[in-house]
């Protein structure tokens, strides 16, 4: 027996394959580029025989196997040697101490963001598969991540860029010695030219939201903070939104735990989306898509058409999830309190669901003794020149202490 299949999010169909298939063939025929595609394939597994394999310390099993059972892998052989997930959990002390504050840091993951997740396993996917090529369309981050991973695995990456994505992205993803094919245009017109460039030469394509099995890496997330929280549900979670895919990831994560009645209970999930690009959130009550262009200094979760939007949106509306939306002045604030309190430093796109934290906690206030937590999803060195308002580099002094002195006095 096949130990996944996959299940449509919109048609609701299940498909068993051994070739390779990134949407519903049925929805994809419907799909046009002014809206969120449908036919985005959600990754199942039979779960009833995952119970019976493990019928005593099931979540001790799952954990010590590197949750084996719960990928579509057929071996941990295939993973890349690097360390990847297992991120920290850090509780913050607060001044006001009403609930439990815990900061998620991904950005130690190997390539310094949450976006190694999902390349582990299409990685590894493709190693077991004999296929050696692997395209990404990315803004910068899952670019770096697929390139250093598959760097890692001696295989080759291409990735389609916006030409104006972050230079610090750009140099890490040439570092590690993978092609990289600029896009005059944003990260909708990369991401279009990178499926044609799969269908014309037959890559495996790692694009969010196309590729099932991004979910199933970043879903690992959910599993370490059950694990982490001593094996208990955190009361809410706050999730920077871009494309959809990591809120997902999330949700299907407690969604497995669920199904294996290892927990009975989903965390409170709040989206957090730039006021500059919040096309999820701005069209989850509309009939129709209509698509916002973005304009952000997050630049990571800046997306005109969210691939997975009918995903986020049925996960957050069956789940009673929540949202709200961050100014980029928020963010500039949150990212500079974050760094000063914490001693992390975050890029925008992952500040903006601590900003949206202290919003959420401002506007509604967060329940006392509620274990909350932010994830933080991309190192601040990614993206340096966004934070330059909120900082000032001082003129040097004299090479002497009476220099020093004065200058002390002055600050």
């Amino acid at each position: 027996m096949k130990k996944y299949f996959f299940e449509c999010n919109d048609c609701g169909k299940h498909i068993t394959s051994d070739d390779l298939i990134y949407l519903c063939p049925d929805c994809e025929k419907q799909n046009d580029a002014k809206r969120p595609p449908k036919g985005v394939l959600k990754t199942l597994y039979v779960y009833d025989e995952i119970k019976k394999k493990y019928p005593k310390d099931l979540f001790f099993n799952l954990q010590q196997n590197r949750f084996l059972d719960l990928l579509p892998l057929i071996s941990n052989e295939s993973r890349p040697f690097l360390d990847i997930g297992n991120t920290p959990l850090y509780e913050i002390k607060q001044k006001e101490k009403s609930f439990h504050l815990f900061l998620k840091d991904d950005s130690q993951n190997p390539t310094f963001s949450f976006k190694d997740r999902a390349s582990e396993i299409v990685s590894a996917f493709a190693r077991e598969s004999k296929i050696n090529t692997i395209v990404a369309a990315s803004t910068g981050n899952a670019g770096s991540s697929i390139a250093g991973i598959c760097a890692s695995q001696r295989q080759k990456a291409i990735v389609f860029v916006p030409a104006s994505a972050p230079k610090a992205k750009l140099t890490q993803i040439l570092m590690y010695g993978a092609q990289i094919v600029p896009v005059d245009g944003n990260y909708d017109s990369a991401f279009d030219l990178s499926i044609a460039a799969t269908k014309k030469y037959g890559w495996y394509n790692r694009n969010t939201a196309y590729n099932p099995f991004t979910i199933e890496g970043k879903k690992t997330v959910s599993f370490e903070l059950y694990a982490q929280l001593n094996q208990t549900v955190p009361d809410k979670v706050f999730v920077p939104v871009g494309d959809g895919v990591i809120i997902s990831g999330v949700y299907k994560g407690f969604e497995d735990l669920l199904k294996l009645n290892i927990i009975d209970k989903m965390p409170v999930i709040i989206a957090v989306q730039a006021e500059g690009s919040n096309n999820i959130i701005s069209n989850l009550n509309n009939k129709s898509f209509i698509s916002i262009p973005s304009k952000t200094i997050a630049d990571s979760i800046s997306v005109d058409i969210p691939r997975n939007f009918y995903m986020a949106k049925k996960y957050l509306v069956e789940n009673n999830g929540e949202w709200i939306t961050v100014s980029d002045d928020e963010i500039l604030n949150a990212s500079l309190l974050l760094s000063k309190e914490s001693g992390i430093f975050s890029e925008p796109a992952a500040v903006a669901a601590y900003a949206g934290m202290l919003k959420y906690n401002k506007e509604k206030k967060i329940a006392e003794g509620e274990k909350v937590v932010v994830l933080l999803t991309g190192s601040g060195l990614k993206d340096l020149n966004s934070v330059q308002p909120k900082i000032e580099i001082p003129a040097s002094v004299k090479p002497d202490i009476t220099s020093v002195e004065k200058f002390l006095n002055q600050q």
